[in-house]
């Protein structure tokens, strides 16, 4: 699988004029209002809609831009919204926050609740060109170990140089930007680090 990934970042709500063929998977900044853009990104073409656990508590469940309410999103109720519009459904955690705070949502015995995918992020959310933070990764093999076969996405700091600590923990979807678009040969960039996910799941 091949993501187009288009974030959301604190303060730019701009929706993408057009989109290329394939699968666009949508990041939503950690500080971003996520349960207000979910309609507007499926008009827009988004397959895959990925929103920070931290941005789901700390924001309301208003279900677009004008709407008003005091209500709180719940993380599982905002998942089953998502995949309510046909979409599917990611949820992402910062450095700082336990992986256990999923396994209620991963557990839910209402499918609809449960994510597609996880993001673990081996940065701060904020900007690109940060250094990879390989103390997430024991988060990554957790969820591995638990879910064999949930996509476990990783963001932050990926490169040729650490590529294989991330697949070693069970990533198996990575987003990597500094290090594709800062090289010299993107393409190849590329292929060495699909090879390294590809190579462990033989």
């Amino acid at each position: 699988m091949q993501l187009l990934r288009q974030t959301l970042g604190n303060g730019c709500a701009t929706m993408p004029l057009s989109i290329p063929s394939g699968f666009l998977k949508l990041g939503v900044n950690a500080s971003f209002q996520p349960h207000k853009w979910v309609v507007d990104f499926k008009k827009a073409g988004c397959d895959l809609y990925c929103f920070h656990y931290e941005a789901a508590l700390g924001s309301t469940a208003a279900q677009s831009p004008e709407q008003k309410t005091d209500e709180k999103t719940n993380p599982k109720k905002l998942i089953a919204y998502i995949h309510s519009h046909g979409l599917k459904a990611g949820i992402a955690i910062k450095p700082k926050t336990p992986v256990d705070v999923l396994w209620d949502i991963l557990d839910s015995p209402n499918l609809e609740e449960r994510p597609d995918m996880v993001l673990i992020m081996t940065v701060e959310p904020g900007f690109g060109g940060q250094s990879f933070m390989a103390s997430e990764l024991p988060k990554v093999a957790a969820l591995r170990k638990r879910y064999p076969d949930l996509p476990i996405e990783v963001d932050g700091g990926l490169s040729e140089k650490t590529i294989d600590q991330a697949a070693d923990a069970g990533a198996n979807v990575i987003v990597a930007g500094s290090a594709v678009f800062g090289a010299q040969d993107p393409a190849e960039v590329i292929r060495k680090l699909r090879e390294a996910v590809d190579s462990r799941r033989k």
